[in-house]
């Protein structure tokens, strides 16, 4: 793509999160690339492009095994005096004025993503001190934080990202400026904040950051006036570390792991409750949540479901159901937070042992062979045709 791009007379750079990544001898999740030609021209010198995005257009070039190619004009911010008179238009206008590559760069959030490779003579390009970011290994914002950070306040929560997936600190003015601007986090679309958290768990890195937005006073603003505690950020901590290890992470897993201290204050193991109860509370633990995430009720139903069965399990065994509860397809993922939840607190450590034994021998025992000869499938039988009366004379 970039050298075709040369080829044609055009400027083109690899551009954001693949350089800083090729530089700190990381491999790339994907390619983006910059260049001075819009998306028309792009197009023209690509088949398999496609032009996607109505307010900020874009080419994405495809491959053979869904690989993409994200291809981008250079921007600027517009003057004021360029603005179109309609207010409603400006958002979509601000987002395609075309521009230089120093321009472009310092559009860009962080100074660790805003550098350029240029494959003409092998170079970074550094208009915004981004090498010097990564050797000092810190996050450091674009121009004001507090300026951008109204811009797009979910670039508070990648701040942290990015610090607990390169392990690099946050510089003293990215701190100060989200601790001016948690509040305005809340005005970010829900449906955005989601995906960001289920990113941050896909990533393993959710616990550290929610951790640090408690710390920086985001983690309130954030997930709509939740509180974490230690025990639930330590949990959540477990469940990137088994991540990271090969084990999947589903939304309702990290949904129940959310509320699960609360769960278990408000429903303790070791008091008699009716499980009609139980399963009633912890819809109304999890409903708040749900109902402002707009979660889908099968997501909500499944993560209830892992809560009900952390009760169970933690009452031991030689309880009524026992063999309903066995053949649950929670169960499980249930005994499986649960040992997570005991790893990290110590609590019910002898419960989770005795249930795996349990769960392990029914596994290995044999099914009971059905000693009933197999029924052969009967027969359809023809319908006899019907006689039709002779034709009178």
């Amino acid at each position: 793509v970039l050298y075709r791009l040369h080829r044609h007379g055009h400027k083109a750079y690899l551009v954001g999160g693949s350089v800083r990544d090729l530089l700190l001898e990381r491999r790339p999740k994907d390619f983006d690339v910059a260049t001075d030609a819009s998306p028309n021209q792009v197009k023209k010198l690509f088949k398999n492009c496609f032009l996607v995005g109505r307010r900020f257009r874009l080419a994405h070039i495809r491959f053979a095994g869904g690989k993409v190619i994200e291809v981008a004009t250079f921007r600027r911010k517009p003057k004021e005096d360029e603005l179109p008179e309609d207010p409603a238009e400006h958002f979509s206008f601000r987002e395609n004025v075309f521009g230089t590559p120093r321009e472009d760069a310092f559009r860009r959030d962080f100074t660790i993503n805003g550098l350029f490779y240029d494959i003409s003579d092998f170079s970074v390009i550094d208009h915004v001190g981004g090498l010097e970011d990564l050797e000092k290994r810190r996050i450091r914002v674009i121009g004001d934080p507090a300026e951008r950070f109204t811009e797009d306040p979910v670039r508070m929560l990648r701040a942290l990202e990015f610090c607990a997936r390169l392990d690099f600190t946050l510089d003293a003015s990215v701190r100060e400026g989200i601790y001016a601007c948690a509040p305005i986090i809340a005005e970010a679309a829900p449906a955005r904040i989601r995906e960001e958290l289920m990113e941050l768990f896909r990533h393993g890195v959710g616990g550290r950051v929610l951790r640090d937005a408690s710390a920086t006073g985001l983690l309130e603003p954030l997930l709509a006036g939740y509180r974490g505690d230690e025990r639930t950020f330590a949990l959540l901590e477990t469940l990137d570390r088994h991540h990271q290890q090969g084990r999947p992470v589903e939304e309702p897993y990290v949904l129940a792991a959310l509320y699960l201290e609360r769960f278990l204050r408000t429903c303790p193991p070791d008091e008699p409750m009716p499980v009609t109860e139980v399963v009633r509370r912890a819809g109304l633990i999890l409903s708040p949540h749900c109902r402002y995430f707009s979660i889908a009720r099968g997501i909500s139903h499944q993560a209830r479901e892992l809560l009900v069965g952390i009760f169970r399990l933690a009452r031991g065994r030689r309880q009524r159901g026992e063999q309903r509860l066995l053949s649950h397809p929670m169960t499980p993922h249930s005994l499986e937070l649960l040992a997570d939840w005991s790893e990290v607190c110590g609590d019910y450590r002898s419960h989770v042992g005795a249930w795996r034994e349990l769960i392990d021998a029914a596994e290995k025992k044999p099914m009971p062979a059905d000693d009933k000869k197999p029924q052969r499938p009967r027969r359809r039988r023809r319908r006899k045709p019907r006689r039709t009366p002779p034709p009178e004379k």
